[in-house]
């Protein structure tokens, strides 16, 4: 496999873990790929990836609370789709554009 593939396959796991399950697997596969890659470019998939997961988890919990006044029901449905929506389209980017990560737009950075 060439560093290209690699970098192309590690890039999309590092995105594709998101759809797994709302879970700490979904964050252990960029976690993993973030300390054992030393390719800058999946390195910053793996961070953006995990950034992603932390400020979906973030909101859904705002959102779960919100549920008591009821509405947080359409803001949590809401953050499903787009949590779902989101790791595709990062997955065709970052499998697309091999020299720079991808970067979801709208999320907070806790990992630069």
């Amino acid at each position: 496999m060439t560093d290209l593939e690699q970098r192309k396959l590690y890039s999309v796991l590092c995105h594709g873990s998101q759809l797994i399950c709302y879970s700490l697997v979904s964050v252990a596969v960029p976690i993993v790929l973030l300390l054992i890659s030393d390719d800058p470019i999946v390195q910053g998939n793996a961070k953006e990836a995990i950034n992603f997961y932390l400020t979906v988890l973030i909101w859904g919990m705002i959102f779960l609370v919100l549920c008591f006044v009821l509405i947080g029901i359409p803001l949590l449905i809401g953050l499903v789709i787009v949590s779902t929506i989101m790791p595709i389209i990062a997955m065709v980017k970052s499998a697309t554009n091999l020299e720079r990560p991808y970067r979801y737009p709208c999320i907070w950075h806790f990992i630069e």
